[in-house]
């Protein structure tokens, strides 16, 4: 998955879910601690004409344009543009090579065949660059050189979706997609298309059933360019993944309990056969409190970089030693049992109370397993090599929760908030004798954040909306605790909105994560302007 290039068009998006917790039953694997489900808006929900641009220190320049028509009720369409240009983050070196482009395309027709059926069909094209550093190992001479070099990135998509209400409660979907996905990097280059296609077929039955069950299947053929003797990946793969799944939500007390029962069975081409049941329970104490439960299995199946990859890195220079992480197909499916509970309320009529917990307990992660060194002599010139094999020689449990309440102390001020904790506990299974991954993971993973929103709606068509966070301290990988806020002042007419906006304004940079070669990037404090324009038919 390249998340630099998915994308959307911001006021097309009408909602976005959190989904806590394993998701495996429904969404398949990978799943495995959460889904964020990004929801767009129906053709009939956008027509008119919308268009905006801005920008400022750090998004340099952006501009986005919609235009929906149709009649409203058999027929809807929109089509829409957008690109923007981001330069680079702060660098102590000064090397400034993460700067981004892109631009992209597309559509979406909405119609209502009948008075039962519906059909969505949708697309989207893009292309872009975005930039990086790169360390090159070479062999002859024992050396590594960091490249400043864009990635390269194109592709598209189309999808369509079919739906049939058989009557109230029950409903069939049918969706197929195609994806191309063109990605060039200084060390490797891939073309990889994705032929998808999923059923859903949701029904009623007496005695308050709910059922969902539903069937996939996806090929995905990938074309692998090496660029680098040091990197070395399977020239031609394909993906395949067949799955079936059932759930049934049984209201054992009327407007009370529900229990929810299913599992996902899924055959992929790395591990074979895999099982990702579910069992929940939410009930309902009165009309204004609410609590669940649940225990959930889920799998993270292997890619083809733990099924095939080898990477080389040069550890000294005389003699010549190097280190080679290597995929060899040996690697199995990581597994989680989750137990999840939580309680929602609404404490007074301007109080909404979310509190969740959780207890993972995790096996079978991944690990990295020291081999014997021994002499390699080709590629000249001879060198000491040490392997390093992906293995699943971790395992351990994460415990924590999250409360996150809501108030509205006027009908013109919404203060949103939310505090997590979370406490890892990893170590080698039997055998393993791998010394950093559990330290590394466990030094990885911010043990305390907290977010508060505050939106205002002021007078003269004002909104002043601003946004605090903190995260605590990743030690390994040299990122202090920091904390930040970003604010929007927006004025809005009846066909225009100005906006002034502001992010990380708490100080002028700082680190969140280590990535890159070289010292810690810095995201800087920035801001920009925007106007948009629309007008609604």
């Amino acid at each position: 998955m390249y998340w630099e290039v998915q994308d959307a068009l911001l006021e097309d998006v009408e909602r976005i879910e959190i989904i806590r917790g394993p998701g495996g039953t429904i969404w398949g694997a990978n799943a495995v601690n959460a889904v964020i489900n990004i929801i767009t808006r129906k053709s009939s929900e956008t027509h008119g004409v919308f268009a905006t641009s801005g920008g400022g220190s750090l998004d340099q320049g952006f501009f986005g344009f919609r235009y929906g028509g149709g009649n409203g009720k058999s027929l809807d369409y929109r089509v829409y543009g957008k690109a923007f240009s981001r330069g680079p983050e702060f660098h102590p070196d000064q090397q400034h090579f993460d700067d981004w482009r892109m631009g992209q395309a597309g559509f979406r027709t909405d119609w209502d065949l009948r008075s039962r059926d519906s059909f969505t069909l949708q697309g989207d094209l893009y292309n872009g660059d975005a930039g990086e550093k790169v360390g090159l190992t070479t062999y002859s001479p024992p050396a590594v050189a960091y490249v400043q070099q864009n990635a390269e990135l194109s592709g598209g998509n189309l999808v369509g979706r079919w739906q049939r209400v058989i009557n109230e409660g029950s409903d069939l979907q049918l969706q197929a997609y195609y994806d191309r996905t063109n990605h060039y990097e200084p060390i490797f280059g891939e073309k990889r298309d994705t032929f998808d296609i999923d059923s859903l077929h949701h029904l009623t039955l007496p005695k308050r059933q709910n059922v969902l069950w539903g069937a996939g299947g996806r090929v995905s053929p990938s074309d692998v360019t090496q660029r680098i003797p040091t990197v070395v990946i399977k020239p031609h793969t394909t993906d395949k993944l067949y799955s079936l799944f059932v759930q049934d939500e049984v209201g054992v007390v009327k407007d009370r309990l529900w229990i929810t029962v299913g599992s996902k069975f899924l055959h992929n081409n790395y591990t074979g056969f895999e099982l990702q049941p579910t069992v929940r329970a939410l009930w309902a104490l009165n009309s204004r409190q609410s609590a669940w439960a649940a225990v959930t299995r889920a799998v993270r199946t292997p890619s083809l970089v733990e099924e095939d990859l080898q990477i080389t890195a040069l550890v000294r220079t005389n003699p010549p030693l190097f280190a080679r992480a290597v995929g060899d197909g040996n690697f199995t499916s990581e597994r989680l049992i989750g137990y999840e509970a939580g309680y929602r309320a609404l404490v007074i009529p301007k109080l909404y109370l979310d509190l969740a917990t959780f207890y993972n307990q995790y096996t079978h992660l991944l690990s990295v397993e020291p081999g014997t060194p021994f002499l390699e002599t080709s590629p000249a010139p001879a060198h000491i090599l040490f392997p390093l094999y992906l293995r699943n020689g971790m395992l351990g449990n994460t415990v924590g929760f999250e409360v996150a309440p809501d108030w509205r102390p006027t009908r013109w001020w919404r203060v949103q908030g939310s505090y997590s904790f979370l406490h890892l506990d990893l170590s080698r299974a039997h055998g393993s004798l791998d010394a950093w991954t559990a330290r590394s993971t466990e030094g990885s993973s911010p043990h305390h954040q907290v977010t508060v929103q505050s939106s205002f709606e002021l007078p003269k068509k004002l909104e002043f909306d601003q946004a605090y966070r903190y995260v605590s301290a990743l030690p390994v990988q040299h990122v202090r605790a920091y904390s930040t806020m970003d604010s929007q002042l927006a004025w809005r007419l009846s066909r225009f909105e100005l906006a002034l906006v502001g992010q990380n304004l708490l100080q002028p940079n700082h680190p969140e994560f280590a990535g890159d070669p070289g010292p810690l990037v810095g995201i800087k404090r920035s801001v920009y302007g925007k106007i948009s324009w629309r007008r609604e038919d």
